[in-house]
């Protein structure tokens, strides 16, 4: 459905009863992350929540007016708090995602009942170790001049953004499978202008971690064990910072134990969110 927060169109599904309690999730990737990820990831818990889940303003097939800051995208997700009429939430995300997610909690403390992160970073050091993995995986061949571009923001169209994202997206899974990535990139939906602002103005300046002490709320962290680009280091970094954090590596996972252990990651938040009752 299309819904207007913010004066901003988003693309927005509900799924679960009404009346159950909302967990709102928010997808990661920027510019090229939509909907489709956190529904596969938590629509599954619909029979105990009312799910939220959306494209993000410039993501997906949602309108695109700037800006696409943090601030912005942690507004609409309170926006949407309001319109599906919760005084509280889970608060969920995943990579980017988990940046909001964050932001959220410590935004909007008052609407926070719990936060569940995946994959996701404090502050902006994860990609000083994401470019250290980078040089020393022997997955991939590495266009340093096009890796740099996407890291930096300097994606010239949408055409541009796919191409760069699928040179990458081989070193995100635990194993890699060549016909499953393909069919992910093909799936997606690329928005340049999104992905740009998010590497030119808000990952520059991206540091939650003096904040993260404050958030009170029960916090689930999770990440996969070899994920490159936002490493066990930065979930462990989060979990230290929370006073309220319990964390979950998942062993035979990169950046996505939401798939690549689906069972173990759905029994995890099950057990996590069984504790706020």
């Amino acid at each position: 459905m299309r819904v207007t927060i913010n004066d901003n169109e988003l693309n927005v599904e509900v799924l679960g009863d009404k009346g159950s309690p909302v967990l709102i999730a928010h997808h990661g990737g920027g510019g090229i992350g939509s909907l489709a990820e956190p529904k596969a990831t938590f629509g599954p818990l619909a029979d105990l929540y009312q799910v939220v889940v959306f494209d993000a303003r410039g993501c997906g097939l949602s309108e695109g007016k700037p800006p696409f800051s943090h601030e912005q995208w942690a507004s609409d997700v309170d926006e949407l708090r309001k319109w599906i009429g919760a005084d509280q939430i889970v608060i969920a995300g995943g990579s980017y995602g988990g940046f909001i997610a964050m932001e959220y909690a410590v935004a909007y403390p008052e609407h926070t009942r719990a936060m569940i992160l995946r994959d996701t970073s404090p502050d902006n050091s994860n990609l000083e170790r994401a470019f250290e993995n980078a040089r020393t995986q022997t997955r991939i061949e590495i266009n340093w001049d096009n890796f740099n571009r996407y890291w930096e923001g300097r994606i010239t169209d949408d055409q541009d953004l796919k191409d760069r994202w699928e040179e990458i997206i081989p070193l995100y899974d635990f194993e890699y499978d060549p016909v499953k990535t393909k069919e992910r990139v093909e799936a997606g939906i690329y928005r340049h202008e999104a992905h740009n602002w998010c590497f030119l103005y808000s990952m520059p300046k991206y540091d939650l971690r003096p904040q993260l002490p404050n958030v009170n709320c029960p916090t689930l962290v999770t990440v996969g064990r070899t994920d490159w680009v936002t490493p066990v280091s930065s979930a462990e970094t989060i979990a230290s910072l929370i006073p309220n954090a319990t964390l979950v590596v998942f062993e035979k996972s990169g950046h996505s134990p939401q798939f690549e252990e689906f069972d173990h990651f759905q029994a995890v938040m099950r057990d996590f969110l069984a504790t706020l009752d």
